[in-house]
């Protein structure tokens, strides 16, 4: 599903940064309670810092729980924002890599005509000197629809018009990914997200956001990206935002559909 991602979680709420923040691997908000299938999460606070500028962190394992499409997971899972990755990880197919194509190393299907290449998160470099504005938004609205489905136990943290984070105007620094700023904003809001890396997609996978996560609603929910109306198939830690970008992160309960990504269920994107 989308935004999905593999590897150690990280999470962060608020409060002053964490060492692991400090190697490049924690989120900003806390692990404050982990739902949905993978359970409960403690809270450990963290805070960017305001006196050097962020800088990019490494790739995080794309979300990895259900399977959706522009989940963080890579490939086909919510919270990857990618095919073969489940929701939150936006992260990369399953397919296998085509070897005339090094491109592709990271399991990722090849990019539809005119859509932005994916940029590995190593080989990018962070232009402080250089900032840039975006729009970003985070939503669980779909969850209205599917209240029959949702964990009783997230009535509590679901916003009444589902918007966690409503659309605005974000600065970011050339270089930085989808990733990176939603990390970032969720921090400086104090909005808990948690997420995981999954180096065999080379992204982060967000398991949850607010404190609802993948599962919370049905095995086909988690968490997914979209820029400027596309759902990537491919980690959101290696969409390289440009100026003037539309990022939105929306919670899907059955794999993309309910969100306008068919791509999982065999569509088109």
């Amino acid at each position: 599903m989308p935004g999905l991602q593999q590897g150690e979680a990280n999470a962060v709420a608020s409060g002053g940064g964490t060492a692991a923040e400090q190697s490049g691997q924690s989120a900003q908000p806390t692990q404050s309670g982990k739902a949905g299938p993978s359970g409960a999460a403690a809270a450990s606070p963290s805070a960017a810092s305001e006196e050097s500028p962020p800088s990019a962190l490494p790739a995080l394992k794309p979300g990895s729980k259900p399977a959706a499409s522009t989940p963080d997971k890579a490939a086909a899972q919510p919270g990857t924002g990618s095919r073969s990755a489940k929701p939150g990880s936006g992260g990369a197919s399953t397919a296998k890599p085509d070897k005339d194509e090094g491109k592709y190393q990271y399991l990722t299907d090849p990019v539809p005509e005119g859509k932005p290449k994916p940029v590995e998160p190593q080989d990018t470099k962070i232009n402080h000197k250089k900032a840039l504005t975006a729009t970003l938004s985070v939503s669980a609205a779909t969850i209205l629809n599917h209240m029959d489905q949702l964990n009783k136990d997230k009535l509590e943290v679901l916003p009444k018009d589902g918007v966690i984070y409503k659309a605005q105007k974000v600065t970011f620094y050339e270089g930085e990914s989808v990733f990176d700023v939603l990390l970032r904003e969720m921090k400086n809001n104090k909005i808990h997200m948690e997420f995981e890396m999954t180096p065999i997609y080379n992204s982060n996978y967000v398991e949850g956001i607010n404190n609802i996560y993948e599962f919370d609603c049905g095995e086909l929910s988690g968490w997914m990206y979209k820029v400027n109306g596309w759902f990537p198939n491919y980690g959101s830690s290696r969409y390289k935002l440009k100026d003037g970008d539309v990022v939105e992160w929306v919670y899907t309960c059955d794999l993309g559909r309910d969100v306008g990504d068919n791509s999982m269920a065999g569509g088109q994107q």
